[in-house]
């Protein structure tokens, strides 16, 4: 079940916190609970990225991204993840969560966030996400504008650009997984 009331406690905790810049690293802090644990008692790969969205979340509240969606009933999407997991977390460890907007294109944000326990990278997640309104994204620059920051994005880290040119080279829809014979619907 997704974690509604550690989403509400973080969003009141960052309402509360000062403003901070667009492209400024957003710091929380969260716990490893015992239902955060797969079958091997570490932090499950799935709950990682959950607890991500609490980190996002928490970043959008401070840098105004999510008064700018309220005011014009946008919304948001993941449209892709890259995730490195280096070290376990294990039950009732403190860790410390990193968000950061790193830059963004004519249509995504792309922001890194790390996961750290006692001053340790154990992962590192890169998103591109989009802000969307009636089934289309809108254009980073208008969401740019709606913040009052500069429409340009400083360049991307090579490695981001990297993975940006990889992913489109990627098919899609996947090969190999439709059956024999099988057309998919046109996106």
């Amino acid at each position: 079940m997704y974690p509604f009331l550690r989403l509400a406690w973080q969003m009141a905790r960052a309402r509360r916190a000062t403003p901070m810049g667009v492209m400024d690293t957003q710091v929380t802090h969260h716990l490893c609970l015992p239902w955060d644990l797969d079958g091997f008692m570490e932090l499950n790969n799935g709950r990682t990225l959950t607890l991500y969205d609490l980190g996002r979340f928490t970043s959008g509240q401070r840098i105004g991204l999510l008064a700018a969606l309220r005011r014009r009933k946008w919304g948001l999407a993941v449209a892709g993840v890259s995730v490195r997991y280096r070290r376990r977390v294990t039950m009732f460890q403190r860790i410390e969560m990193r968000t950061r907007i790193v830059g963004w294109d004519e249509r995504f944000f792309y922001i890194v966030q790390s996961m750290w326990v006692a001053g340790e990278c154990t992962s590192q997640a890169l998103l591109r996400t989009a802000v969307v309104a009636k089934g289309q994204s809108v254009p980073t620059g208008d969401v740019a504008a709606e913040l009052n920051v500069d429409p340009v994005s400083p360049d991307l880290p090579a490695w981001v650009a990297a993975w940006i040119e990889a992913e489109g080279t990627r098919p899609w829809p996947p090969e190999g997984v439709l059956p024999e014979g099988h057309v998919p619907p046109s996106i």
